[in-house]
């Protein structure tokens, strides 16, 4: 029989990274960190506006049964993320409104589940953001074992406990604590880079003169003409 844990002990990234990458958001930091650590679209946001980063508490379940979500629980802590996962493929609602009251009352500030969640009315309105595979009403049980802070894949994405979870509108992005701060520092100068971009464009410059496009256009063939040329000319 395989063994089962639950592991007491992470190590978590400094509260300024985190807030940091929070502030920066998952597109920008994705971007700065390389393009590495985003979790495919299959798990998306279930609300409109969250915004959140946290330190990852990972749960390896078996597919319809809750059971290691509830013993997550204990080893949380303020600001924290929970991420479910399965051990096969599954979309059935392993996380409501009660699981979320729990989560909360210890400062866990989301889900990230690679399953189903339920009780999509009642997340929404007490402000417990997730991100999920699936919405859906279908129950599960408690009877079987499964792994707490373990390394987990979530949406063909590596997770290890500890790691930063960003995530937002635009999706989730997973990160090393190792990296936290140089991503932070990228994320913040592509940022302020931004911002100079936004008001010029603003200001009615074109993009393929500020990115300096045009010399590619002509290196691809691409002509500027007034008409298109009359069939058969």
């Amino acid at each position: 029989m395989a063994a089962h844990y639950v592991v007491r002990s992470v190590d978590r990234a400094d509260t300024d990274t985190i807030t940091a990458l929070r502030r920066a958001g998952v597109a920008s930091a994705h971007e700065a960190a390389g393009r590495i650590g985003l979790l495919g679209p299959a798990v998306r946001a279930r609300q409109t506006g969250a915004v959140i980063a946290g330190s990852a508490i990972t749960v390896s379940c078996h597919p319809g049964d809750n059971l290691m979500i509830h013993a997550a629980v204990e080893v949380c802590r303020p600001g924290d993320v929970l991420v479910v996962t399965t051990t096969s493929p599954s979309t059935d609602g392993m996380f409501g409104d009660l699981l979320a009251t729990s989560l909360r009352a210890h400062g866990v500030i989301g889900l990230v589940s690679d399953a189903g969640v339920r009780d999509i009315a009642a997340l929404r309105e007490m402000g417990f953001p997730v991100w999920s595979r699936a919405v859906h009403a279908q129950g599960t049980v408690k009877a079987s074992p499964g792994s707490v802070n373990v390394p987990v894949v979530a949406a063909g994405q590596l997770v290890r406990p500890g790691d930063i979870v960003i995530a937002d509108d635009d999706g989730v992005l997973v990160l090393p604590v190792a990296a936290g701060r140089q991503v932070a520092r990228a994320a913040a100068e592509r940022l302020a880079n931004e911002a100079d971009k936004r008001a010029r464009l603003e200001s009615g410059a074109l993009g393929v003169d500020m990115y300096n496009l045009r010399p590619l256009l002509a290196e691809l063939g691409v002509e500027y003409v007034d008409r298109l040329p009359a069939d058969g000319a």
